[in-house]
């Protein structure tokens, strides 16, 4: 049968269907959510407001400092490796030339890099432009999501409640602690220790920490 300009696709609707009002009220209350700091006991790690550029970001994976024990963050990127102190922001480790077969997570079956610094010998989980996830649940009942109410800005979330709908206060139960106004959302999570989180986009990555060290967030950079 000829399909002519009228006759829609067959099995496509000729139009959206509209929101309900119970999601309607829900994506109203997602907007009118200004960005707010992590609560306590979170702080933010780096000092920018952004975290630190990180240009073509692919990814972000978490370790553990085998002589200190607290979290690390690897960030693989267009430019290469590099691995951060999840506690005080500093870059301890750079490879800015990476053997091109372990470059990105991609070239391996379970997406992970070696790793580099005090973790080389071992291989890294990466969570980004190819896949995988972090963790977005901790122990202790905090959550983290994704939400995108102004397509295409994501938004992430911080909560106690247990996620969407968020139905306690805005401000004690849930927070909107990220929103990815100018770059692409590339992964965000907890660490397996539930002691850090990791926003990353295409060009820059943020952590904020619990574990105890330096209030002011500051970093010297590299």
């Amino acid at each position: 049968m000829k399909r002519t300009k009228d006759t829609p696709p067959v099995g496509q609707p000729n139009h959206e269907p509209e929101l309900t009002a119970y999601q309607r009220d829900m994506r109203n209350r997602l907007l009118a959510a200004p960005v707010v700091p992590a609560p306590e006991p979170w702080r933010p790690v780096f000092e920018y407001e952004y975290g630190v550029p990180v240009g073509g970001l692919l990814g972000v994976g978490f370790a553990s400092h085998p002589d200190r024990g607290h979290d690390l963050v690897m960030v693989v990127s267009h430019d290469g490796h590099g691995l951060f102190d999840a506690v005080t922001g500093e870059r301890i480790a750079r490879d800015r030339d990476p053997d091109p077969e372990d470059s990105t997570p991609d070239a391996a079956a379970d997406l992970t890099c070696p790793g580099l610094g005090p973790i080389a010998g071992s291989r890294v989980h990466i969570a980004g432009l190819f896949g995988g996830g972090l963790h977005t649940t901790t122990e202790d009942g905090w959550t983290l999501e994704a939400v995108t109410p102004a397509w295409p800005n994501d938004r992430v979330l911080l909560s106690t409640d247990g996620g969407i709908p968020h139905s306690g206060p805005y401000g004690e139960q849930w927070w909107h602690i990220f929103h990815s106004t100018y770059s692409e959302l590339r992964a965000f999570g907890f660490s397996p220790s539930g002691e850090t989180i990791a926003v990353a986009t295409s060009s820059d990555v943020s952590l904020w920490t619990r574990h105890p060290g330096p209030g002011n967030g500051s970093v010297a950079l590299r």
